[in-house]
């Protein structure tokens, strides 16, 4: 009799070990479903995260470049037996942008940078791309060391070109950054200064189409006068009145908008109710996609610019 009791309560019926394995189920699906949230989550602050860092690096840049713009380096009275000041040509004003020696040119709406500076054929992804602004930056340093040629100038580029996957897909633009050099040195140290001089792309500190930051959504340079007022047109040597604005410019508007490498949003927007991106002076564009864009609008304040030229 006391061995049947014992069999009895030995083990679990079939009942018994179903709802188990059914509760058991339904708590790795709510733990499941609980991660699947979490995951999500993290991964879209990490998300976030990329293209503040990203956009915050990319702005640095700029503004360290826009800052230099214009500056001359003078090195007064000395015993290296170096002039005491710049002895390079200037060429600005009307002349070539390729020629030019100008402080900061903005080319509004043109994608792609060539060295010759001849207008690149880039065709945009979407017609309806925002993307981009480009900007010239003109600046000059000193190498005592360089005993043919201490004086230095640069000049630096910044332009977006369009990028896509290895297999076609995923298109979307890039911001490239291009520094060429003005080579005006002597052919001996007992030679004397030369008077002229070319922009060369073959110094060891010149580069071409260096990536800065990808998943770029616009790019816009707004040039602004001592009242704060956009330039209009856009400071360049292409035409008269463009002429006028170069040594204008007391400020400069960086306004720039990025991206997300992934998709985002776990929906695509409704039509009549899409994404916008504003905060730049086109029109405002409307998404529908579920990729994350945001924008960054920084102020720069020239430093070495002034109206009567700066060379």
């Amino acid at each position: 009799m006391k061995k049947k009791y014992l069999k009895s309560i030995a083990g679990l019926t079939l009942v018994e070990i179903l709802i188990g394995i059914v509760v058991s189920s339904l708590m790795m699906a709510a733990m499941y479903s609980t991660y699947t949230i979490v995951n999500n989550s993290y991964n879209q602050v990490v998300d976030k995260a990329k293209i503040s860092r990203s956009s915050r690096d990319l702005v640095e840049l700029l503004i360290r470049d826009i800052r230099m713009s214009g500056f001359k380096y003078y090195l007064g009275t000395n015993e290296l037996d170096y002039p005491k000041q710049s002895y390079l040509e200037f060429i600005g004003g009307a002349t070539s942008i390729i020629e030019s020696h100008d402080p900061i040119v903005i080319v509004a709406n043109e994608l792609g940078h060539s060295i010759n500076d001849t207008v690149p054929a880039v065709t945009k992804n979407n017609a309806e791309n925002l993307c981009c602004d480009k900007i010239h930056i003109v600046f000059d340093d000193f190498n005592q060391n360089d005993k043919l040629q201490p004086y230095k100038r640069y000049k630096l580029t910044y332009f977006a070109s369009p990028t896509q996957d290895a297999d076609g897909t995923n298109q979307r633009y890039a911001v490239y950054k291009s520094k060429i050099s003005w080579r005006q040195k002597k052919d001996s140290e007992t030679a004397s200064w030369p008077t002229e001089g070319s922009w060369v792309s073959d110094c060891t500190e010149c580069y071409h189409k260096q990536l800065v930051k990808d998943y770029v959504e616009d790019m816009e340079f707004i040039a602004l006068d001592q009242e704060g007022r956009k330039l209009s047109p856009d400071p360049s040597p292409s035409n008269y009145s463009a002429r006028q604005n170069l040594y204008k410019i007391r400020s400069v508007d960086i306004r720039l908008a990025f991206r997300s490498e992934n998709e985002f949003f776990r929906f695509e927007a409704r039509e009549g109710n899409e994404r916008q991106l504003s905060g730049f002076s086109r029109a405002i564009k409307k998404y529908s996609d579920r990729y994350l864009r945001d924008n960054v609008v920084v102020t720069v304040y020239t430093r070495n610019i002034i109206d009567d030229g700066i060379f």
